[in-house]
């Protein structure tokens, strides 16, 4: 409906065009008859029009039709051939609106009104293009209100912070080893395979508190052709547990207490020698120390670990074995040894290339009258997930044990092993 006044306006002009022409034949057939006044033609063109608004409403009187300006203007333009008036009506099962249907018979018995197409109209500006939305008075339109949806039980689940990290390494391997003959758990040069497990527990609740826990156990076995007293011998054994609780003082510094406990597993023996040189609990070092630890974080993480430095540090040792009591730097028939002193440690891994890392450990403590020194050196290339090839270089100095007469006081343990290794 909204396109049926569009050119409502020449329609009204060629109207009233037509009862002036009428009026004027009229008046040539009858000179006689009364000349219409102003008055009259006027009501004259108040009627037509309301014929005209009759017949457009006739189809919809019930809800006449709101136009727009746009739909008005055609009734004040020339006379127009719209095309979207022949192509509705040669539309199938399409009809014309009385304001289109008054059009088409306009183009049909007088062309000769047309005064310009649309293509022109469109020209010179925008088109008047048909509405396709009828407006229709607006009617107050009560809508729903939004419905709250329905509340489901949910089951919420509270998800605690983990602040513990675990991780851990084993291998098997075999390997090739050099033992020093002053070596103070015993041991010969020899092929042989060891295996090693490593667990780690850490605990940081990432503001104030951390603590660390270590497990290291590292057993291996040799055979020696020379050795016709033993045909199985120890050429690697530890069983060390390190502790560490710390506080943090600042972003890489905590005050920690550290402590630190190893034995081995089995007894040591020196080749056709039946002595023991070592066994379970003899020795057992304990350190128990104060003082503040660093983390060291380098070359964007290639290089990690930490430093303990303990101004106050008290060392235990026992020796269940009172055979091996001075052998340990003990008195002669007694079992514990009691020693304050200072100590540090230092704990770190510099991974060189994805396939390449050096872990070194090193370890101090002096009591002021004697002095304990440890480097362990374990080299890693890695040839695969499963494959690698280590070397261990582990120099020991200890000033309490008796001196040789090659080494004085140092001792010296080192293998090349190739096997199986895994990360978890």
């Amino acid at each position: 409906m909204m396109n049926r006044f569009r050119k409502g306006g020449l329609l009204v002009l060629a109207l009233v065009m037509s009862t002036s022409q009428a009026f004027a034949r009229e008046a040539k057939r009858n000179p006689l008859r009364t000349p219409q006044t102003p008055g009259t033609i006027t009501q004259n063109y108040a009627d037509s029009l309301k014929q005209f608004g009759d017949s457009l409403f006739s189809a919809n009187v019930a809800a006449p039709t709101v136009l727009s300006n746009q739909d008005m203007a055609p009734l004040f333009l020339p006379l127009t051939f719209y095309k979207y008036v022949s192509r509705d009506a040669l539309a199938m099962g399409n009809t014309l609106s009385p304001l289109d249907a008054q059009l088409l018979g306009m183009y049909l018995r007088r062309p000769d009104m047309v005064m310009g197409t649309q293509s022109e109209l469109e020209q010179s500006g925008p088109a008047l293009v048909p509405s396709t939305v009828t407006e229709k008075p607006s009617v107050a339109v009560t809508q729903p209100l939004p419905q709250e949806p329905e509340t489901q039980p949910v089951d919420v689940v509270v998800l605690k912070p983990n602040f513990w990290k675990f991780s851990g390494d084993y291998y098997l391997q075999f390997l090739q080893s050099y033992v020093s003959g002053n070596w103070y758990k015993g041991g010969e040069s020899s092929y042989s395979m060891v295996g090693s497990l490593t667990l780690e527990a850490n605990y940081n609740n990432k503001q104030k508190v951390k603590w660390d826990n270590k497990l290291e156990m590292k057993l291996g076995f040799q055979t020696s052709k020379s050795d016709s007293l033993h045909k199985l011998k120890t050429s690697s054994d530890l069983l060390r547990y390190t502790g560490k609780l710390g506080l943090q003082a600042s972003k890489k510094w905590y005050y920690t207490f550290q402590l630190l406990a190893y034995t081995q597993f089995m007894r040591g023996y020196k080749t056709n020698e039946r002595p023991t040189l070592s066994d379970f609990m003899s020795p057992l070092n304990v350190n128990a120390s104060l003082g503040m630890d660093y983390t060291v974080d380098w070359f964007k993480s290639h290089l990690t670990g930490t430093v303990h430095l303990a101004p106050i540090a008290y060392n235990f040792k026992y020796v269940d074995r009172l055979a091996l009591s001075t052998r340990n730097g003990l008195k002669e028939g007694s079992h514990v040894l009691h020693d304050f002193g200072s100590q540090f440690t230092v704990d770190l891994k510099w991974k060189f290339t994805d396939n390449m890392s050096w872990q070194t450990r090193i370890y101090g403590f002096t009591s002021y009258r004697r002095a304990e020194f440890e480097w362990e050196n374990t080299f890693t290339f890695q040839f695969n997930k499963y494959i690698s090839t280590k070397l261990f270089v582990y120099p020991r100095f200890d000033d309490a044990a008796a001196r040789d007469l090659d080494h004085g006081y140092w001792q010296f343990n080192e293998f090349v092993s190739l096997g199986f290794s895994y990360n978890f």
